[in-house]
């Protein structure tokens, strides 16, 4: 095996060697589910489904988990503002997610756990930093103590004052410190109401959504019994409680975006190896970098804003994986009409080297595209093979030749979710107008044609291009493409 990837806690490319050959295990943070995933949020999740495909093609077992975290303050928050049922917004955001993602070509995660499942190991773990000196109870929060753990930084490479100057850090009564970090939190009415202006309040009173006894705090506002009152955990407790019970104290790879290395993750790691000692929980840490649009972070007051649903309606889910893919997951990437318009033209060129040819479902990925994403997942490289694949293909002068070399291209394809659709289902694609007339339209200029009627034939053609066709003329006849 030569598997090498780039460990942000070491900061330096490293020869992967897991804990258990045999049994594998990779936990990535997943989506909060309030609304739609923008494309920013799907770019780590095209990243870890190819490392994923990776792992499983090199070891006889891989465990990869993926969260869904159905309890925020933003989901609450989103709740109140469309007046429906946590519930309710979170199945439904959740499902739209997993629709999203399949349109995108990943395999689904082998265990996606929710956090509202795994409330009694959040505590759980919170009693063991208490009763260990890592963790405090204050004003109904329970908070980690940053200073009972030296280590800190260890993940992020700050110090605690580059951390806390870095970082928006809520400096509130119940803290002993301003960077310590929030384990539980009480379910309150009263607090919840002062934190959100979008909860009003007439002559003094609480938002009639909020009054009532606690069954129905526990609809506007979640919360669980614990030893410390009512409440609900902190975001960063959930991942360390999760990871724990399914891929165990420590595990081999832990990824995310870069965003997430502070403080989720520097948090995650604090938390665990508070409860369980040095050099437990993940050993290998993978972030991709961040997407821009245009050149500027997405925002919805720029009107950049651009999520996967919106993209799905105006064009083919692995168009836009493999955009994510055609630059180097720890680069950043630019999302723009540009680099739409040559991802389309690079996959249209490969989907064309595949087109009536006769495929060996049997054919093996080729080794320079292995080598490429063995090397950090260097999936730029491995799509540059795929394309010297196709110009060796086009440069073939018998069919089997052509054949071999389309079958290689295909099953190399296999590696990154590319290519894996029928040749002639990618150019045609949805289209508004069926087949059935736009073949009697290729009809009517054909007899145009041979009427020597030009312009007809060009009328008829570029009628169908308004309509989002494109013919195209070869010695075997007309074909048409999206």
């Amino acid at each position: 095996m030569s598997l090498v990837l780039y460990n942000t806690f070491t900061r330096q490319k490293e020869l992967f060697e897991p804990l258990d050959p045999a049994h594998v295990r990779l936990y990535v943070c997943g989506p909060t589910v309030y609304d739609f995933a923008h494309i920013g949020n799907a770019r780590p999740y095209v990243i870890f489904d190819v490392l994923s495909r990776l792992l499983r093609s090199l070891y006889p077992r891989v465990s990869y988990v993926r969260n869904i975290t159905d309890i925020d303050d933003k989901i609450i928050k989103a709740a109140q503002e469309k007046g429906e049922e946590i519930s309710q917004l979170t199945a439904r955001t959740a499902q739209y997610f997993r629709d999203d993602m399949k349109a995108l070509g990943n395999i689904p995660p082998d265990i996606e756990p929710h956090a509202t499942a795994h409330v009694d190991e959040m505590i759980a773990m919170i009693q063991t930093l208490i009763k260990k000196g890592h963790a405090y109870e204050s004003d109904g929060h329970v908070l980690f103590s940053v200073k009972s753990f030296p280590p800190y930084g260890q993940l992020s490479h700050c110090n605690h004052e580059e951390m806390i100057a870095g970082a928006r850090v809520e400096v509130a009564s119940y803290k002993k410190d301003p960077e310590d970090f929030i384990l539980w939190k009480p379910s309150d009415a009263e607090i919840y109401s002062q934190h959100f202006e979008a909860c009003p309040r007439e002559s003094g009173e609480l938002d009639p959504r909020l009054r009532g006894d606690k069954t129905r705090k526990a609809k506007s506002i979640p919360g669980w019994d614990s030893p410390w009152g009512y409440g609900r955990p902190g975001w960063h407790i959930e991942c360390s409680a999760m990871s724990l019970k399914y891929l165990g104290e420590t595990f081999d790879i832990h990824g995310g975006g870069h965003d997430l290395i502070f403080p989720h993750h520097e948090n995650e790691l604090a938390q665990s190896q508070a409860c369980f000692g040095p050099h437990t929980f993940a050993r290998t840490w993978i972030h991709n970098g961040m997407l821009t649009v245009g050149g500027e972070k997405m925002s919805k007051s720029l009107g950049n804003f651009r999520t996967v649903h919106e993209l799905l309606a105006q064009m083919p889910g692995e168009l836009i994986r493999f955009i994510l893919l055609s630059s180097h997951y720890r680069q950043p990437l630019d999302w723009n009409d540009q680099v739409v318009l040559q991802g389309r033209g690079s996959l249209d060129r490969l989907y064309n080297a595949l087109r009536g040819r006769i495929i060996d479902e049997a054919a093996s990925p080729t080794e320079p595209l292995k080598a490429a994403i063995d090397d950090d997942l260097n999936t730029p490289l491995a799509i540059s093979v795929l394309h010297d694949i196709a110009s060796r293909l086009h440069k073939a002068s018998s069919a089997s030749e052509k054949d071999q070399l389309a079958s290689q291209l295909k099953a190399s394809g296999v590696c990154l979710g590319l290519l894996q659709q029928d040749a002639d289902s990618w150019f045609k694609g949805a289209v508004k107008i069926d087949e059935e007339t736009i073949r009697a339209s290729i009809d009517e200029r054909n007899r145009a044609r041979k009427e020597k009627n030009f312009a007809q034939a060009d009328r008829v053609r570029d009628d169908l291009l308004r309509q989002g066709i494109i013919l195209e003329d070869s010695a075997q006849g007309t074909i048409w493409r999206r």
